[in-house]
């Protein structure tokens, strides 16, 4: 049983004795409380109070310990609220953006060659990528589905944005420890306003030593707010179709700039390597 299916079914207990309660006293309006159908696969809809019992118990978990990727997902869903809607008409003002809802384009190993990656030239973005797979240690497969936000469209919308978000740690030169998460969670609330984002970056640095902390907001947390809010919304990129650009190319053309030299645990040669060895057992 999962943590969020487990505050889900206290929510519903304290719900259940609130209705009755209210129903006793006359006191609340009791479509307040109504909970619709699933709208798509995986969906669990939840009414306003489930939402929020639920938004709170994901944040203290999540907040306890960042490695439970479903919490952090169920907060990021559960306090999108108008986020996500202003974000698919961002998306919607984009050539490219209109193309990505029509499309519906997943990250997943399953939908992406890294072989074919491998084999692309120095200096490209899939090359550069898949680098930067090696060298963090970690693949596309990541990601929880999104299961409760209502309507499918927007549902997507948070989807690509969770799944591009190894995109933008590449794109940013950043790898994977807290200080460089935290970085891109400034940025990527400059650049695309979700609000878990935000609580993250609010809240992540806590657990940072006073070191690492006085160079998160010393070095990183300027640019990530300078060049987070003044780069095109990374939402409207169809990376899939931008392997092989240049990346120095493409970073230009979406006005990003790299941040302060970070902390690597893996020596980038030792990611190249890696990649060259993949593309010689494929051949």
């Amino acid at each position: 049983m999962s943590a969020a299916t487990t505050i889900l079914r206290a929510s519903r207990s304290c719900l259940a004795q609130t209705t009755i309660c209210a129903a006793n006293n006359n006191v609340l309006n009791q479509r307040r409380f109504f909970r619709s159908q699933p709208s798509y696969d995986g969906h669990i809809p939840l009414n306003w109070f489930e939402n929020a019992f639920l938004a709170v118990g994901s944040a203290i978990a999540s907040l306890s310990d960042p490695r439970r990727g479903d919490m952090i997902a169920a907060l990021g869903e559960t306090t999108a609220g108008p986020a996500l809607p202003r974000l698919r008409e961002v998306m919607l003002e984009s050539r490219e953006g209109r193309r990505i809802l029509k499309d519906r384009p997943r990250v997943n190993s399953s939908t992406i060659d890294m072989q074919e990656l491998s084999a692309l030239s120095e200096g490209t973005f899939g090359r550069a990528y898949v680098t930067w797979l090696d060298r963090c240690g970690v693949t596309p497969d990541t990601r929880e589905p999104v299961h409760y936000i209502d309507d499918p469209e927007l549902a997507y919308v948070m989807q690509r944005y969770r799944e591009c978000h190894d995109f933008y740690h590449c794109i940013c030169s950043l790898p994977v420890n807290v200080e460089s998460e935290l970085a891109l969670k400034f940025f990527e609330f400059a650049n695309l306003g979700l609000p878990v984002a935000a609580i993250s970056a609010v809240f992540g640095h806590l657990r940072l030593d006073s070191e690492r902390r006085s160079r998160l907001f010393r070095e990183f947390v300027p640019w990530a707010l300078r060049c987070g809010g003044s780069a095109q919304s990374l939402i409207t990129v169809y990376w899939e179709e931008r392997w092989q650009q240049d990346v120095g190319e493409l970073k230009k053309e979406l006005g990003i700039w790299d941040p302060p030299q970070a902390r690597w645990s893996k020596p980038l040669s030792e990611a190249k390597l890696a990649a060259e060895k993949r593309l010689q057992t494929s051949q």
